[in-house]
């Protein structure tokens, strides 16, 4: 992430020299994704490939913006340069949106078609001797057979609605915290972006209590039917990307207390705004579909 300069700086589009991220980026996805494959055949090398992977994946990120930080604070990026990193965010964002769509369109067509089909309604192709006498086409269901037990879904007005109020909080705070950074109040910035990151991270703890609640108390697990592998799948996915936020947050936290930014140019407190409002969103779908109705 990085902004434009504040004087005039080369007009011509920045092309950075020959760098040995995207390279070393593609070789730790690689050994990723090769890892966890090697570890779902119960290779013994398998976690400890996708481990190295990660760690490499890690320090290419670390590395690569760093390299991104230092050249924007060195004033090497114009307006131009800047109009890309807003598209870039933008698409990077949609695409989010698209992934979750996905996951969304599947618990959709769960309830609302596989279990009504299963129940009789609209097709006959669906027998007793498929779906069981004893099965009750209602939702939440562990589908045929009472795959994975019986078991409790968690109250929505639990923890899931306390997790509610503090992403809301949080996207507040990080207003508070932008409309700050354009004032040039940097304390009032520093201490509302930390309360954003903090928020981000409360919520994450609460909803591994709820998963460990989930497991231990409710019988309600990854493999129980087709509402655990909706479930689960949803609300992992949205809690990494909120542990993703909120570890940007930090980095941006640390360039705050550097004195990075400034009220006009600072579009990497900015994109990480946007992708924070993003996880808000995407939790409020979640609360509503999965935890309420």
């Amino acid at each position: 992430m990085a902004h434009a300069p504040t004087s005039t700086a080369s007009e011509k589009y920045y092309v950075p020299h020959g760098s040995p991220w995207p390279i070393v980026g593609s070789i730790a996805l690689f050994t990723t994704v090769g890892g966890g494959a090697l570890w779902l055949n119960h290779v013994h090398a398998g976690p400890w490939v996708m481990t190295a992977g990660l760690a490499l994946l890690a320090v290419m990120f670390i590395g690569w913006f760093g390299t991104v930080i230092r050249e924007s604070e060195g004033r090497l990026y114009n307006e131009a340069v800047d109009r890309s990193f807003r598209m870039g965010m933008m698409w990077f964002i949609f695409s989010e949106v698209m992934f979750f769509v996905g996951f969304f369109g599947a618990l959709l067509y769960a309830r609302q078609f596989s279990v009504p089909w299963l129940g009789g309604e609209g097709t006959k192709l669906l027998t007793k001797v498929i779906r069981g006498d004893d099965f009750e086409a209602v939702w939440p269901t562990n589908g045929p057979g009472n795959i994975g037990g019986d078991f409790e879904v968690i109250p929505a007005f639990g923890l899931p609605a306390i997790n509610t109020a503090l992403l809301l909080l949080s996207g507040v705070t990080i207003t508070i915290a932008h409309h700050a950074l354009r004032a040039g109040n940097r304390r009032m910035l520093n201490i509302f972006l930390a309360a954003t990151f903090l928020l981000g991270f409360v919520f994450v703890y609460l909803q591994a209590t709820e998963y460990i609640e989930a497991y231990t108390h409710h019988n309600l697990k990854l493999s129980t039917g087709i509402y655990g592998s909706t479930f689960f799948p949803l609300t992992a996915f949205h809690g990494f990307h909120v542990t993703m936020g909120a570890i940007m947050l930090v980095v941006i936290w640390f360039r705050c207390l550097k004195g990075h930014f400034t009220p006009t140019h600072h579009f990497a407190f900015e994109g990480v705004a946007w992708y924070w409002h993003f996880v808000d969103v995407v939790w409020l779908f979640l609360f509503i579909f999965v935890y309420w109705l």
